[in-house]
């Protein structure tokens, strides 16, 4: 077991640094073209993927600790964090600043082209990686076909509902830490992010980003199509809309008609 943890470590690393070069070389090759921030946007939602594809082998079919598996978890969340350049990774996030005007639509949505492109891509990739043969986890893999069970263990209804719930923490943790400097705020984001794992992760997997559940989760038995668009699409849509909907205008709104600000009643105390 430990073997097999020291191997997927090696690839979750080799991974991380051929993305990153790879983000440096591409970043100066299209520098003059408007297209690097696409580039990088395809590179970071890849790697994701990727190390996702790994983590989720070692945890279903390795059986590493839970503790384990999430220590992982937030360390990759880190990781990410201090390497996407700027990528969003994430469809749901690319819809949230195009709301706030921080992305026009179109560049929204050419981001969410390069997210799921990554996506198919990493899910295409990552049994070549499997099929070397590297550690005894990944030769079981193979044996069986790659084979994917579906994680969800719910009704769709609860199970959407889980996953909107973790979109809802992580975009609202996302949203309240954009102040705080990088070097910190990575890691409050990665704490939210282990922390609904583990809170959802016996549940749906508590995936929260469409691109990541279409790389990972659709290619497994069990459910359909869209079962799988109900809970790892709409639901993290709907999670992030709904933070979003109450930090920008429910929130604000209830502390403008609040007692304690409300003027008829200061003059009243003044009198």
């Amino acid at each position: 077991m430990s073997a097999d943890v020291a191997v997927s470590l090696s690839v979750l690393a080799a991974i991380v640094a051929l993305s990153d070069a790879t983000r440096r070389l591409l970043g100066r090759a299209l520098a003059d073209t408007g297209l690097s921030v696409y580039a990088v946007e395809l590179v970071s939602t890849f790697q994701l993927c990727c190390c996702t594809h790994e983590l989720k082998l070692l945890s279903e079919v390795g059986g590493i600790e839970p503790r384990l598996a999430l220590t992982l978890t937030y360390l990759a969340s880190v990781v990410h964090g201090l390497t996407f350049s700027g990528a969003i990774g994430n469809p749901s996030g690319a819809l949230e600043h195009a709301y706030h005007a921080r992305l026009s639509r179109g560049g929204a949505l050419r981001r969410i082209a390069c997210q799921f492109t990554a996506a198919a891509a990493a899910r295409a990739a990552v049994p070549l990686i499997w099929g070397i043969g590297l550690s005894g986890l990944h030769v079981r893999h193979k044996l069986f076909g790659y084979r994917c069970i579906t994680p969800i263990h719910a009704p769709l209804a609860k199970a959407a509902v889980v996953e909107l719930a973790c979109a809802f923490a992580v975009q609202t943790a996302i949203t309240h830490t954009r102040a705080v400097e990088e070097k910190y705020r990575v890691h409050a984001v990665a704490a939210v992010i282990t922390t609904v794992v583990y809170a959802g992760g016996s549940v749906t997997g508590a995936v929260f980003n469409p691109a990541l559940a279409f790389s990972t989760q659709f290619a497994c038995s069990g459910n359909s199509f869209l079962e799988y668009c109900l809970v790892y699409w709409l639901g993290p849509l709907l999670g992030m809309m709904t933070s979003v909907l109450l930090f920008d205008k429910l929130v604000p709104l209830l502390s403008r008609t609040s007692p304690s600000h409300h003027p008829s009643l200061d003059t009243r105390k003044t009198k």
